[in-house]
């Protein structure tokens, strides 16, 4: 049986930390599970809900509708001369990418988001490198939205661009769906990990998330790296 999620999107609500919400009802979370840094993830024997993959797909602009456009943050820009003070990519992607690259449009929405991350990398002192893993991982968990709960389809109490879980001790609701929050506790927790810097971005990553999928970060290291490059 086939199920319509694209009467359900997009659906904004305001958090009380007056931080914008993307709301899904009926979409279950991206393939990630974010538990909290000591918890072991329970193994799963099958991937996203089809349903709600499709209706994510619309949502983020890789439903082809004619009127999504594609940015520099989507098509690339990458270079090996940085203009002034931006990263080089020998700083962004020290290991080379690993597998086939995926890239989806950004919104105004996600542009923010990816922002935010940024900024949060720099006060947290992870760097240009960070700010990667961090937007690569949010790509993977929320297509950068920062989703709020998604109905009968939430990934247990997974919430906000990282898909963090108040019950593995990520923080509130409220806190979670805070992206300047969320990132800074993505970070805090990357730090906590010994060797991050030396590691492949999916086992830095994976080694915060605990996700049951854990290669799927490695997807999108080049729109990250590209991201980061023109955002920094």
């Amino acid at each position: 049986m086939k199920f319509d999620f694209t009467r359900w999107l997009p659906a904004i609500a305001t958090n009380p930390n007056r931080k914008t919400t993307l709301s899904v009802v009926g979409v279950t979370a991206l393939a990630g599970l974010a538990f909290g840094p000591t918890a072991v993830a329970a193994p799963l024997t099958t991937g996203p809900h089809e349903g709600a993959v499709a209706a994510i797909d619309k949502a983020t602009g890789r439903e082809t509708t004619g009127t999504t456009v594609e940015s520099a943050l989507t098509t690339g820009g990458r270079t090996d001369k940085p203009s002034a003070g931006k990263p080089s990519r020998g700083e962004l992607i020290p290991h080379g990418v690993q597998g086939a690259q995926s890239r989806v449009p950004l919104d105004g929405a996600q542009r923010e988001n990816a922002k935010t991350i940024i900024e949060v990398a720099k006060k947290t002192g992870v760097g240009e490198r960070g700010a990667v893993i961090g937007i690569a991982t949010a790509l993977q968990e929320s297509k950068l939205y920062n989703l709020g709960h998604l109905g009968a389809y939430n990934d247990h109490d997974s919430q906000g661009l990282f898909q963090q879980r108040p019950s593995s001790g990520w923080g509130t609701e409220a806190q979670i769906t805070d992206p300047e929050y969320s990132s800074n506790a993505f970070f805090q927790a990357l730090k906590n990990v010994n060797g991050w810097r030396d590691m492949p971005l999916t086992a830095a990553a994976q080694t915060v998330q605990v996700s049951a999928y854990p290669f799927h970060y490695a997807q999108w290291e080049e729109q990250a790296a590209d991201i980061v490059s023109q955002l920094w």
